[in-house]
């Protein structure tokens, strides 16, 4: 047991510090501070330190066969239970596709695609090789439309390529997202560009018959 709390200690004591990064802070000044062991891992790891990184690890979960697999009867893999209801989809052609609880889609095209919680997809649009992070609620049935706030999810005749759409957003009908053809770095209005990737941050707004 003091072994163990002495260990615990140290981990404490390693991550009190406003620290970034493992590889270029936590670990070298450890290294300073403590006798520092390697562990041999022999499964599944990736560094997602980069919005790229992050971006094609998720995407490769859509895969036939995925490096990591979900589907591991040895090791299983639990979730959160958020008791959703299952997804609906009606309409709809999905090709590699990773849906969440909750979603509503409708009449849309998903291809290579990781949905996330309670996404809602409206008619004509095509999301494809895109992560959407989804939603946190529901929007209420007494909403109501305000110039320029579109509701809740994705609109119709929308087309989202490249891009990773974080939780919350308002995209309105016939906006066009894609990262063909943007320089590597950018900032821009509701959203930014990073690694090559769209990134429409959390609770962001992009009106309807935007192009980015």
């Amino acid at each position: 047991m003091g072994i163990y709390v002495f260990n615990r200690q140290v981990l404490i004591d390693a991550l009190a510090n406003d620290y970034d990064d493992f590889g270029k802070h936590i670990i070298p000044t450890s290294l300073q501070q403590y006798k520092v062991f390697a562990y041999i891992f022999q499964g599944y790891w990736e560094d997602i330190g980069t919005v790229r990184a992050f971006f094609e690890a998720n995407l490769a979960l859509t895969d036939p066969v995925p490096t990591f697999n979900f589907f591991d009867q040895i090791n299983p893999i639990y979730t959160q239970q958020r008791l959703l209801p299952a997804s609906k989809v009606s309409g709809t052609q999905v090709q590699r596709a990773i849906i969440t609880d909750g979603c509503v889609i409708s009449d849309a095209h998903v291809d290579r695609a990781v949905i996330g919680i309670r996404s809602v997809i409206q008619s004509g649009t095509t999301i494809r090789n895109s992560i959407l992070m989804g939603a946190d609620y529901y929007q209420a049935e007494t909403w109501e439309a305000k110039p320029g706030i579109p509701p809740l999810g994705i609109g119709r005749n929308c087309r989202i390529e490249g891009t990773i759409i974080d939780k919350n957003a308002c995209i309105g009908d016939g906006v066009v997202i894609t990262s063909e053809g943007k320089s590597e770095n950018a900032d821009g209005e509701n959203y930014y560009i990073r690694d090559g990737v769209v990134v429409v941050p959390k609770g962001a707004v992009i009106p309807a018959g935007t192009s980015i």
